[in-house]
């Protein structure tokens, strides 16, 4: 297996604040020339959503999902001195180093469940993603999807794996179901689940959910609201993804039901 990697980028300009995202992030151009979505580890969810969008993000692009390329992206202290709006101001004066970004695509829409086209096998997979990651984030008020090229594109995974906010319940969440499915989006598509659910655990193999993990830099696991080591959250995250998948029988039967 082809070892997972993902490139560091450094921000040279601030183009404009995304304010339709509770977190505030932005467009900004990176020294590769190419503009991006900045997620900011100064931002009121911190470090923990920017390992949410990470996990999220490589785990469904291994099952076949569109993701935008996702980076690591340094922010220097020159950007806070120089912007005007004290909201903005603050944000990117506690986000400077490492932060997390992804491709922005450009002159995409917003994902409309009365209008835009998705196939059914996708959205039976993107309902059980986020039945495996606990998002509660992709509902027809905040749907974190894009069409861009007549295709579906996800975005915006940091309001999963909700556990890290209280590491002590892990276990009960990998073992438990998601009864937030209900309200997913794409919910109503999802036709093709016991296929997707096959080829899910076909490819999430345990190698592989341990590389993704591995992905994760030390800095965004290490926080002063607790000391548990990064090696251990890393062996948490771990855990809990193989759980979910060894358990996705549990969570296809779940959806299934909430679908009738």
């Amino acid at each position: 297996m082809k070892k997972l990697e993902l490139r560091t980028v450094n921000v040279t300009r601030y183009v404009t604040p995304l304010r339709e995202g509770g977190s505030l992030p932005a467009i900004v151009e990176a020294d590769d020339g190419f503009l991006y979505v900045i997620k900011f580890r100064g931002a009121g969810q911190g470090k923990k959503a920017l390992v949410a969008e990470l996990i999220g993000g490589e785990l469904a692009r291994a099952i076949g999902l569109k993701m935008p390329e996702l980076v690591f992206m340094n922010l220097d202290n020159s950007f806070g001195q120089s912007e005007a709006d004290e909201e903005i101001q603050d944000l990117l004066k506690f986000s400077v180093g490492l932060n997390f970004g992804l491709h922005y695509l450009s002159g995409a829409i917003t994902y409309d469940p009365i209008i835009s086209v998705a196939d059914s096998m996708t959205a039976s997979k993107v309902v059980l993603l986020d039945s495996i990651i606990s998002n509660m984030d992709r509902t027809v008020k905040n749907t974190n999807l894009l069409n861009w090229n007549k295709e579906l594109w996800l975005i915006d995974h940091g309001a999963s794996f909700y556990f890290h906010h209280s590491w002590t319940t892990w276990e009960k969440h990998a073992s438990g179901t998601f009864p937030l499915i209900k309200d997913h989006v794409m919910l109503d598509r999802a036709t093709e689940l016991a296929a997707a659910s096959a080829e899910i655990k076909s490819t999430l193999t345990d190698e592989l959910v341990d590389q993704i993990i591995e992905l994760i830099p030390d800095d965004f696991l290490e926080e002063n609201s607790d000391s548990i080591p990064p090696m251990e959250k890393r062996e948490i995250y771990s855990s809990f993804l193989k759980t979910k998948i060894s358990n996705l029988d549990k969570l296809t039967k779940e959806a299934n039901d909430a679908r009738k």
